[in-house]
């Protein structure tokens, strides 16, 4: 079993607080995560799992070790238990693992019941500084990091990722509350594929699926929550320049997008004309996620001007600024930097990073020249 970065945080957390939640998106890991901390273990997606739950729960709460329900969303009355439980003996730590799918039902319930009693930890798939071999590391822009689809074994890309995508269409979604049909969100995850990267409008898509901008937006929201998309805030700095104050919209899978957009191998994904946004959304996603396995605190914008100045990421990280532009390319150049460090004075960025495929970095760490390792390794420095 690969070691997950995200396991040395959830362990620390535990020994400060009664309960911890692990978000992610289905498949990501969050069961096996889980169950390599040992305790007792509960699918409450399963009616039978939160009967035997039900019955033990005396015990549970008494016992000294870890108890892991999974899919905690499933069980709403599982919260005003825990609260219970946890305010009876609250000196105690590392007593509750909870498991979710879906962020905004997760967090509805601890706002509600667990407020100040439970610590939140978010997964993604796997992580480029997971893996342990070249020949995964290669595999994973292409088939994303799902652990059965297809960065471990090969030969479940695509296949893999349309099977997800389906099941969670059909099955999952609705069951947390989307309200859409599921041949309307299908078509819906077609035009996010392709709208990959690029600057959300939700009118346009509202057109095209014959749906208002506002349930459109609603549409999207259960996307997020589902982590399956993230959304890109608009930078909104001080800036004497008219700014683009609309979000960017991106995959966080970079294996479910080459899905959608029938990619099965890297030698037709290199000749897409949309190629650079897939290579741009990996890079974003990779930094993200090695932040948020550190557990380190962290504001990730887009920038844009009217007249088309823009930076792909910028990042706020301990106090850092951080103007980051993105490119496929082995051979970045001089006009490529400069760029960069007119549009990063723009917003006062205090470092400058050019990420592209180079075999050499150069720079310091005000102004790099880097590849996703050196990238990675920086802002994990800074955190």
């Amino acid at each position: 079993m690969l070691d997950r970065a995200a396991a040395a945080l959830v362990r620390d957390r535990l020994s400060l607080s009664p309960a911890v939640a692990i978000l992610g998106a289905r498949q990501c890991g969050k069961t096996t995560l889980a169950r390599s901390f040992g305790g007792a273990y509960f699918d409450l997606e399963q009616p039978a799992e939160r009967l035997r739950a039900d019955l033990q729960w005396d015990a549970l709460i008494d016992v000294d070790r870890l108890v892991t329900f999974d899919e905690a969303q499933s069980w709403p009355e599982l919260f005003e238990r825990l609260r219970g439980a946890i305010d009876a003996d609250r000196p105690r730590t590392g007593r509750f693992l909870l498991l979710g799918s879906v962020s905004p039902a997760l967090t509805r319930h601890v706002s509600e019941s667990l407020a100040g009693r439970l610590s939140l930890v978010e997964l993604s798939p796997l992580l480029w500084n997971e893996l342990d071999t070249d020949a995964m590391r290669r595999r994973l822009w292409l088939c994303g990091g799902y652990p059965d689809g297809g960065v471990l074994t090969p030969r479940a890309f695509p296949h893999w990722q349309r099977d997800y995508l389906t099941l969670i269409t059909q099955r999952d979604l609705p069951a947390w509350g989307l309200p859409a049909k599921p041949q309307t969100t299908e078509r819906l995850l077609r035009m996010l594929a392709a709208l990959h990267g690029q600057i959300w409008n939700a009118s346009q898509v509202g057109q095209s699926l014959g749906l208002s901008y506002h349930t459109v937006n609603t549409y999207l929201d259960f996307l997020v929550g589902a982590f399956l998309l993230r959304r890109l805030p608009p930078y909104g700095g001080n800036i004497r320049k008219r700014l683009v104050k609309s979000p960017r919209v991106y995959w966080r899978d970079t294996g479910l997008l080459h899905a959608l957009l029938n990619t099965p191998d890297e030698t037709t994904l290199l000749g897409q004309p949309w190629v650079g946004a897939s290579w741009e959304g990996f890079v974003i996603e990779q930094a993200l996620g090695a932040l948020s396995a550190r557990g380190t605190p962290f504001e990730a914008f887009h920038f844009r001007t009217s007249d088309g100045q823009e930076l792909d990421l910028v990042l706020e990280v301990s106090g850092q600024v951080l103007a980051v532009e993105i490119k496929l390319t082995t051979a970045p150049s001089q006009a490529d930097m400069d760029r960069l460090n007119r549009t990063a004075d723009l917003i006062g960025a205090t470092r400058r990073v050019l990420v592209t495929r180079t075999s050499r970095p150069s720079g310091d760490d005000v102004r790099l020249s880097a590849n996703l390792p050196t990238f990675i390794d920086l802002i994990t420095r800074l955190g």
